[in-house]
């Protein structure tokens, strides 16, 4: 059985968001959200939000923090991997000029394998290969798409770790090596970095600064573990770097939509850690004319019902606990009693949570940040299923019902400006909500094409988390 423990030396850093209370002794926050009760001796071992592993106890505390969701890594403190110990494994279907400048990002002197997926102007990929040195080239004789191309170059792959990168990609000449130090973690299996949209000679329009700012394979800002059901649920399958061993024969070759999602919850299924780090950054070429970019939102949500088959569990567009859907059904109902129920049930909420918290000092307070936070995730979430995930029902019932009517267009335009606010983008208000609708719109329009398609509206239903 091999060591998965933490080495000595492995820093961590409490995330933005956890909350020290007690005197150190509790900590709030991580995904699912949660209060963590330290001992006095764990809670010394947190100086300046940060521990570092240095025996058996710090060891113990940090693991505890990273499943928890409640620290990250300290770059600086995880050794460097020999980058010589990862191939990169490159899926192709034409465009050459893409994978040249590709290649040249990658560097030379690295393992590159690059996988033909029968392109239409196979010669030109082929040119492209022989013109960068020590790259390998397969050629598959059958179209498989993306996931079993990958598989195909994965089953050559002689190094401990792989690299997935599509073809539509510019290496940072940084980042495969800032992904590789997550590996110091034995049970990291995967890392991702953040995806920014490329900039070339045309510009961009108001689609491309859109992207710039709200792109669907940017993650943000902060680092984080991905887990289902998290802030980060996800990473593109863009660029991936792998543990091998961890990843067995890689991703499901049946699926050529939501193959990337499926792999990195299989791996966090199996208790593997898959980590996002902003620090390492990659370009992707976007899409900029109306029609393709559509297609490719409408192309992410077609994914929703082939993953609800894999994963029941963790497809669902909302997560709710009961009392939530109360508060929620209660402002919806658009009366005078609207808010004094909402109120009443949020307090009644609080006073529950408040006597699951004997350890806390002040239970109440805590309950009552944990209550606001939960008031604030459902009515995000219900802004999200009426504008993204239900929009076809919400239209069509919004022509006979004015309460909904009304919570449409609200939903639309605070969506929108919240948006707005969190991105910065570089674009005016007006054209970022027009981008936004649209993108929303697409992309539910490929969820319930898939759920017409696959006939099972699982995709669509929200999970009422009893816990």
């Amino acid at each position: 059985m091999p060591d998965l423990s933490l080495p000595d030396g492995f820093g961590l850093r409490l995330g933005r968001r956890v909350r020290v209370t007690d005197g150190g002794r509790a900590l709030i926050g991580g995904s699912p959200t949660r209060v963590l009760y330290l001992s006095a001796e764990a809670s010394r071992l947190v100086v300046d939000r940060q521990i570092r592993v240095t025996n058996a106890a710090s060891r113990t505390v940090a693991d505890r923090l990273l499943e928890a969701g409640m620290a990250d890594p300290v770059l600086a403190s995880l050794p460097p991997v020999d980058q010589s110990e990862v191939t990169f494994v490159v899926p192709v279907y034409g465009r050459p000029a893409a994978l040249d400048r590709l290649l040249t990002s990658i560097g030379e002197g690295r393992s590159v394998i690059v996988v033909d997926d029968v392109s239409p102007d196979r010669p030109a990929i082929e040119a492209i290969v022989r013109a960068h040195t020590g790259v390998r080239y397969l050629a598959l004789s059958v179209n498989g798409g993306p996931a079993a191309a990958r598989n195909e170059g994965l089953r050559h792959v002689t190094t401990p770790y792989v690299a997935f990168v599509d073809s539509d990609i510019v290496l940072d000449a940084d980042a495969t090596s800032i992904l590789l130090r997550h590996f110091a973690d034995p049970r990291v299996a995967l890392a991702a970095p953040r995806v920014l949209g490329l900039r070339d000679d045309r510009g961009l329009n108001w689609i491309g600064r859109y992207e710039e700012s709200r792109s669907s394979l940017d993650l943000g800002i902060h680092p984080a573990t991905v887990r289902p059901r998290s802030p980060v649920s996800w990473v593109p399958g863009a660029f991936l770097i792998a543990r091998v061993d961890a990843i067995g024969s890689g991703f499901s070759a049946e699926m050529r939509e939501g193959e990337d999602v499926d792999f990195v919850w299989r791996l966090a299924e199996n208790g593997w850690r898959i980590r996002f780090e902003p620090a390492a950054r990659v370009w992707h070429e976007h899409r900029q004319g109306v029609g393709d970019w559509l297609g490719r939102k409408a192309f992410y949500g077609s994914s929703a019902h082939p993953l609800s088959v894999r994963h029941p569990h963790d497809i669902a567009p909302a997560v709710l606990p009961p009392w939530s859907v109360g508060v929620l059904a209660a402002l919806l109902a658009q009366r005078r009693w609207s808010v004094p129920v909402a109120v009443a049930i949020s307090v009644c909420t609080a006073v529950r949570v408040a006597a699951k918290l004997g350890r806390s000092e002040r239970p109440y307070r805590v309950a009552a940040t944990l209550t606001a936070t939960g008031v604030t995730a459902a009515l995000v979430q219900a802004m999200a299923l009426l504008v993204r995930h239900w929009w076809p029902l919400a239209v069509v019932v919004s022509i006979f019902s004015t309460r909904i009517r009304r919570a449409l267009v609200l939903s639309s335009v605070v969506d929108a400006a919240l948006e707005y606010r969190r991105t910065r983008p570089d674009l005016d208000p007006a054209r970022f909500a027009l981008a936004r609708r649209l993108d929303d719109l697409a992309y539910g329009s490929g969820v319930w094409f898939s759920a017409i398609r696959g006939r099972s509206i699982r995709a669509l239903l929200p999970d009422f988390r009893r816990r």
